[in-house]
Parts: structure tokens; sequence; C-alpha cells
């Protein structure tokens, strides 16, 4: 059994993942920022802890994510407000990653997206940029780390049914559904060979997708 703490737990992957851990015998702290989201998120097995990630300063994320072995980050702003984004997609992410060095939690997984790289080619002026500057300081921040990291990079995500495959992509073309990118969390805090990489996938375009556990030993 591993302690897994979440962020952004009321998030739709979030809310797929946290029943995959449960089953398999883990345990399971979603942070959420709104209360009224506790119960539809003690449904799925994880336990609900309240906190305003944005404002939370390093001792008390430090807190947080003390005695938990592993750390998932799912959490964002939402777009809109270009202060916010880097408040919670780069500070915010970036604080629980200092907090889990200095209190010991080794393995870090960050769900990012599939463009996330340095010339992440979106313009300035284009309202989708501080999404893509922030995740990829929080990315870059992370690979820096001494942490057993991996950054997930899914491609456009939907709501299509689970397909249990995907492929390895790095063209960004190939869609993937939110149910397998869940799966694709789970199996990856359980796989060593994702330590250390950064892994874009979709469910597959051109290719043959692969089985999940297979295709992360790639």
């Amino acid at each position: 059994m591993s302690r897994i703490i979440v962020f952004g737990g009321h998030g739709r992957i979030a809310l797929l993942l946290a029943p995959l851990l449960v089953a398999r015998g883990d345990e399971v702290t979603a942070v959420i920022r709104n209360p009224a989201h506790a119960d539809e998120v003690a449904a799925t097995g994880a336990t609900p802890v309240v906190a305003d990630i944005e404002n939370e300063d390093a001792g008390a994320v430090a807190e947080l994510v003390s005695g938990h072995d592993a750390i998932v980050w799912s959490a964002g702003a939402g777009g809109g407000d270009a202060r916010r984004t880097y408040a919670v997609d780069r500070d915010a992410a970036i604080r629980t990653m200092d907090a889990a060095e200095g209190t010991g939690v080794r393995r870090y997984v960050m769900v990012s997206w599939t463009g996330s790289r340095a010339e992440h080619g979106v313009d300035q002026e284009n309202s989708f940029f501080a999404y893509a500057d922030a995740k990829w300081q929080a990315d870059a921040h992370l690979a820096g780390t001494g942490l057993d990291w991996t950054i997930l990079g899914p491609g456009t995500l939907t709501f299509d049914e689970p397909t249990g495959r995907i492929q390895l992509d790095e063209s960004g073309r190939a869609g993937v559904a939110r149910a397998d990118v869940a799966a694709v969390i789970a199996q990856t805090l359980v796989e060593p060979a994702t330590i250390g990489r950064t892994i874009r996938f979709g469910n597959g375009i051109d290719g043959s997708p692969e089985p999940i556990e297979e295709a992360l030993r790639d």
C-alpha cells in the first residue's frame, strides 16, 4: 500500500484516478479547494482535504504532503486569468515540489500537456500563452529536482470510453480519453521505467496502441 496525495482532487481525471488507486489498496488524499466537493470526492474512496493551494505558504504545503509516498499534481487554474494561471499552474506546483524534497516524499507525477516544452510555439498575444508558459516552467523545475519524477503529456482530452491502450506520441496529434489518462497515472506510480521521463501520449493515430503497462515500459 502507498499513501498518495492528489492535488486537484475534484478534477475530472482525479475523480477517475482515485478509485483505481483505492481498488489496489492505496490510501488516497485528495486536495480540493471547494468544501462543497468533499462528498463527491469521498465517494471515490479518497479522503478529501480542503486547502487553497493558490495561497498556501510553503509550511502549509509541507504539512499537507508530509507522510505520503507520492504526489500527483493534477490541479490547474482552468485558464482565463493569466495571474491566477501562473499562481496555480507554476507557483503552487513548484511549492509542492519543494515541499516534497523537504519532507522526503520521493515520487512525483506531474500531469502536464503534450505541448509542454521550451519551444511550445504559443504566441504571447494568445490567451493560451500563460498556461503554456506556466506549465513549461513548472515541468522544467520538476526535471531539475532530485525527485523521482515523471511528467505526463497527454494529448487533447476526450470523454471517449477508455481503451486501456495508448501510443507514445511526440507529435501531439493524438487525443486521449480521460479515463485512459487516469489509468496511465496509476500505472506510472508503480512502473520504475517511467522515472526521469517526459511521456507524451494519446490513444493513437498512425501506429498500433499498446496496452498501457507495455507502453510505459518502452
